[in-house]
């Protein structure tokens, strides 16, 4: 199962967000599912990069676990920028854990820090 956990601050601001696991729908290299996130995930940290300018923290680049951090410094107009983007991330997993729940697992956790 792959557990999507995103991270939002006291302010319900989004602040990064955490990816683990495998899906297991099918094997590697046709696995929908692993594709899926994988897109999600890597369309958010190019879109923070090329549309807002953001450099966010990326780490564990490789199968089966991410975590990404956006900086703690921004302007007002990236903070706008990057809650978009993350708000679309946020709804590509919950579209997909809805449609695949024995597969995808998303949690929001509020009131914390970076991760």
């Amino acid at each position: 199962m792959i557990r999507a956990k995103l991270r939002q601050d006291r302010e319900n601001r989004f602040t990064g967000f955490e990816l683990n696991g495998h899906s297991g729908y099918a094997e590697e290299g046709s696995d929908i599912i692993c594709a899926a996130v994988s897109i999600l995930a890597f369309t958010c940290i190019n879109s923070l990069e090329s549309v807002s300018g953001i450099q966010p923290a990326v780490e564990g680049e490789t199968p089966g676990r991410m975590k990404v951090a956006l900086p703690s410094e921004m302007t007002e107009a990236q903070q706008h920028d990057a809650q978009v983007i993350l708000s679309v991330l946020q709804q590509g997993l919950h579209d997909l854990a809805e449609s695949y729940p024995n597969y995808v697992q998303l949690s929001i956790v509020n009131g914390g820090k970076q991760p």
